[in-house]
């Protein structure tokens, strides 16, 4: 499920050349499990590492996933005193694919966020986000929001489920492609609320938030980080946060699962290594990992776009990826939801 930070001009922060990344992804040539554990294994266990860059693979340029990438990339790079590079791929499962069959020595990460373990559920993914991986840490989380038009008379959940009660099948919800945040986070409150609201589905979020603010369609359920401003204009109306507890990035803001109890629909980004990748190493980027993230300029950005830091431990993050495959994939069999 991508997520989309609209709206925010993020800086470069990595100077990433073409040639830079060919040359990295030549060292790190696609192993069968047969040969990883002997010269693989060894190799990454070295007490100099890291002794050469180290690439982060993630999405495309220019969003969630790539700012995380920049901004933690330049921070390992001071810690671990190597260039961290970063390494755009398309989205989808690509990334995870190539991570997955990069060689366990520590010098191939992933900065992925929902739609690593939400894209195997919805179409045939050639790695398994459980098995295949190795957590580092969850290095953020951001609820979406519940916004309506301003023209749509309810102001609060109970007085939209009553309405969409009230009315089944005429109300509708923007969201952008199957799978993504925003549109998980709906259908997830039509099954617990037990309503129908019809889908408008859109290619991206920033032209489903346009036909939002102008009543084409009348509800979204956007990050924190694109609608905030759009909330404070009152272009659009706030209703609740998706996440369990209330949210610092709108304080104030009633919760889903105030009215919907156990409601729960967040972008979670972390980071993750290739499945038999030294325990050493792992407990190394662990350590640093957590330690830029907690940087205050780090933090400070990462929550103007809209997302909370977190940096917990590999376990946290591994029971949080299990418990989220489990819960939203009975949301994507439920409602029937497939790849684009």
């Amino acid at each position: 499920m991508p997520l989309r930070l609209n709206g925010y001009w993020i800086a470069a922060v990595i100077c990433c050349a073409s040639a830079c990344v060919a040359q990295a992804a030549s060292t790190e040539p696609v192993l069968s499990p047969s040969t990883v554990s002997g010269q693989a294994l060894s190799t990454g266990s070295r007490q100099d590492y890291p002794n050469r860059p180290l690439r982060i693979v993630t999405s495309e340029a220019g969003g969630g996933n790539d700012l995380h990438a920049r901004l933690v990339a330049r921070g390992l790079s001071a810690a671990l005193g190597q260039q961290v590079i970063v390494d755009n791929r398309p989205s989808g499962v690509i990334p995870g694919d190539i991570v997955a069959k990069a060689n366990p020595n520590g010098y191939t990460l992933l900065l992925y966020n929902n739609t690593f373990w939400i894209g195997p559920l919805l179409q045939t993914a050639p790695y398994d986000p459980l098995k295949d991986f190795a957590m580092v840490t969850t290095v953020s989380i951001s609820p979406n929001v519940l916004v309506v038009t301003p023209s749509l008379p309810a102001k609060s959940v109970a007085e939209l489920i009553a309405l969409a009660k009230a009315k089944p099948g005429e109300l509708n919800y923007a969201s952008s492609g199957n799978g993504a945040s925003n549109h998980l986070a709906a259908e997830l409150l039509k099954s617990m609320a037990g309503v129908n609201i019809v889908r408008i589905g859109y290619k991206g979020a920033a032209q489903a938030m346009n036909d939002l603010i102008a009543g084409q369609v009348q509800l979204m359920f956007p990050t924190a980080g694109a609608v905030a401003a759009h909330v404070r204009a009152g272009r659009v109306r706030a209703l609740a946060v998706t996440s369990t507890g209330a949210s610092s990035l709108l304080p104030g803001l009633p919760t889903v699962a105030a009215t919907l109890p156990g409601y729960e629909s967040i972008a979670i980004y972390g980071l993750f290594l290739p499945a038999r990748t030294p325990q050493s190493i792992i407990n190394r980027l662990h350590k640093e990992t957590v330690q830029v993230l907690n940087a205050s300029d780090i933090k400070e950005k990462l929550y103007s776009a809209g997302v909370e830091v977190i940096g917990d431990s590999p376990d946290q993050l591994a029971a949080r990826v299990r418990s989220e495959m489990a819960r939203m994939g009975k949301v994507i069999r439920d409602a029937g939801i497939h790849s684009n």
